[in-house]
């Protein structure tokens, strides 16, 4: 009887496992491990199938739990399942033929509640083996969540603790980062969905953190990588508003990356969906160290044209900005706007009445660059009424 043989049948299982299946020579997994597991599954077959007991399932429920924890791919915890049950049904066999043909019809009629067994178990393996998987991504996903914590509320600028979380995030200390923060709408739906594929696939590195209303993402780009793609993604997978942080070459920039995206996803009007990237200027630090500063500065330079109806002033400040960006060139400016450039200078007079003195006074046109430039990075600041701080800030 097999009873009698459990343990060279354990030993044969054993064998028949680690030479037909590489990763179970190669993984965690102990031979130790492995027997115990064959062992406890067998007498509890050979139990059923014999004395008619229940079948325990609890062999096979700690076994795929373990192996998920060893990181054995599932397919190969089956495979391992499918190579037992056939040297246990190869061994059946060739007790039934030294028994004779009354053994051998029993065997027989037997068949399909062995079978029956070999199902169960592998039902069994597959949905413990899933579940302990999935708690295991529940519990990385907390980890990492933890790390971009740590990272947002920034350690020590080159400490230790940085090189640390670099490491456990599996992101270099030095390369080309992003930093991304999108709205959340609902709850348990992700602002981004879909972008962890988009990135998969350029070889872009991400770790989040879920945050009451937005998300927060370090996108960790590849060696020499550039940085159009990623921006792609995120717009691709944007259903709401998103800041995007200037690209920063260390992990301990984080914090004063999160705060530029921030301020670029605020700028944004509320209720639009879209993506904005803050240039890593003089002008914008400025502007976002003191928002309400540059309302002011921004009112009494061009307080007079943020009066005008909206054609009106967007037709000057247009005109203002291409004749900045032309240097001070009526016909460069003219063939940007695609008008003539009599048109630019006419435009160009009408604002002058705004200002505080003549176009001729580079004083005056500093002023000008400045208020252009500031309300282009923030074009909230074109309106008097809308609060200028950040609710992250």
């Amino acid at each position: 009887m097999l009873t009698h043989r459990l343990d060279d049948l354990v030993a044969g299982m054993a064998d028949s496992i680690v030479q037909g299946i590489e990763v179970y020579r190669t993984s965690g997994v102990k031979p130790h491990d492995l027997h115990d597991s064959l062992r406890h599954n067998t007498s509890g077959t050979l139990a059923h199938l014999t004395d008619g007991q229940p079948l325990d399932l609890s062999g096979p429920a700690a076994t795929g739990r373990t192996r998920a924890l060893q990181g054995v791919p599932l397919p190969e915890v089956l495979r391992a399942y499918q190579l037992s049950f056939s040297y246990f049904w190869d061994q059946l066999l060739l007790e039934a033929v030294r028994s004779g043909p009354e053994a051998q019809s029993a065997l027989l009629r037997a068949a399909g509640r062995v079978w029956g067994v070999s199902e169960s178990y592998s039902t069994a393996v597959t949905a413990a083996y899933r579940d302990a998987l999935a708690q295991r991504l529940v519990e990385t996903d907390r980890r990492r969540s933890a790390l971009v914590a740590a990272l947002v509320d920034g350690p020590p600028p080159g400490s230790d603790t940085v090189w640390e979380i670099a490491r456990m995030l599996g992101f270099p200390f030095e390369g080309t980062f992003l930093l991304v923060t999108a709205e959340s709408h609902s709850a348990g739906e992700p602002p981004l969905p879909g972008l962890d594929v988009r990135c998969q696939a350029i070889d872009v590195a991400f770790a989040w953190r879920a945050e009451p209303g937005h998300e927060i993402g370090v996108l960790s780009l590849p060696a020499r990588g550039a940085a159009g793609p990623v921006l792609d993604a995120v717009r691709a997978a944007a259903g709401g508003r998103v800041g995007v942080s200037p690209a920063y070459t260390r992990l301990d920039q984080t914090p004063r990356s999160l705060r530029y995206a921030q301020v670029a996803l605020e700028s944004l009007p509320a209720g639009t969906s879209g993506v904005r990237q803050l240039e890593d200027t003089p002008l914008t630090e400025m502007v976002m160290n003191n928002l309400e500063t540059t309302r002011r500065a921004v009112n009494r330079i061009l307080g007079g044209v943020l009066s005008l109806p909206e054609n009106d002033r967007t037709t000057l400040l247009a005109t203002a900005r291409a004749w900045l960006e032309a240097h001070g060139s009526a016909a460069e400016a003219a063939r940007a706007l695609y008008c003539h450039e009599n048109t630019v200078r006419y435009r160009m007079r009408r604002l002058e009445e705004y200002l505080r003195g003549s176009l001729d006074n580079p004083e005056i046109v500093a002023e000008l660059a400045m208020a252009i430039n500031a309300v282009g990075a923030f074009p909230v600041l074109l309106d008097p009424h809308t609060p200028t701080t950040p609710t992250h800030a």
